[in-house]
């Protein structure tokens, strides 16, 4: 079965919040699919895997259709799964869910994702989304996917009386286990206030071009029309020399 993406993904919100129309930019360009994402999708399936088996669930070893396994991403699935269960014993009246499909169309049109780790109790939800990338530290604090994918859980737990929000990036490859809080008010009111605005304008293929560290991975920046503008491309070079050490160290 082939991935289904919705059009503005969770993942992408980073680049189409501060530059809405490079949404329907990126649309005319296809997908392609590197070594990096087929192997993080491998570790992704096997910390699942890992979790499931933790739980008694029922499921099949992936490993037997890895085309990129070894030792390290074993480890890091392993450090994952033992993450994740350890912060579901940690609590108390808590569910779990792993590879949780989420929609958070409420603000943004046509918006769903896939949660990694969705840990819930009676007044406090926990998302946990595991990075298996090496190049680009990754930090939890006001992360917009992270903050799509509590969105749509909320709306899972709407019949919860939850009043904070907890989510962590899980990076092994880069020892990193980032953590941000947030009221469950505080992230309502981003959403209606920014997120659907910034997405309504995404959809449509309006709003304003702007460039950013976002840029650095977006597929449309060749074809992008701040960089016939010479003002606009000595900006976004500058941009993105001063924020390069973050993306290869």
């Amino acid at each position: 079965m082939p991935d289904i993406h919705a059009f503005l993904s969770a993942s992408t919100a980073h680049r189409w919040i501060p530059c809405p129309p490079s949404a329907r930019l990126c649309e005319k360009i296809p997908e392609m699919k590197s070594s990096y994402t087929e192997e993080g999708s491998e570790a992704h399936a096997l910390g699942e895997f890992k979790i499931k088996t933790a739980f008694k669930e029922p499921c099949t070893d992936p490993r037997m259709y890895f085309k990129f396994y070894n030792e390290e991403m074993e480890e890091c699935a392993k450090k994952y799964s033992e993450f994740v269960i350890n912060t579901y014993k940690s609590l108390e009246n808590a569910v779990i869910y792993t590879e949780k499909k989420v929609d958070f169309s409420k603000w943004v049109p046509e918006g769903f994702g896939t949660a990694d780790c969705i840990i819930a109790t009676p007044d406090t939800l926990n998302i946990i989304d595991y990075k298996h990338g090496l190049g680009v530290l990754v930090d939890a604090a006001y992360n917009p996917q992270m903050m799509c994918y509590a969105l749509g859980a909320l709306e899972m737990f709407n019949n919860y009386d939850i009043q904070n929000v907890n989510m962590t990036i899980f990076q092994p490859r880069r020892n990193n286990i980032s953590k941000f809080s947030m009221s469950k008010n505080d992230l309502i009111h981003w959403a209606d206030n920014k997120l659907k605005v910034f997405a309504e304008l995404a959809f449509k293929g309006k709003g304003e071009y702007k460039s950013g560290s976002w840029c650095f991975f977006c597929k449309g920046k060749d074809i992008c029309p701040l960089k016939n503008n010479s003002t606009a491309l000595k900006s976004y070079e500058t941009d993105l020399s001063s924020q390069l050490g973050d993306f290869l160290n």
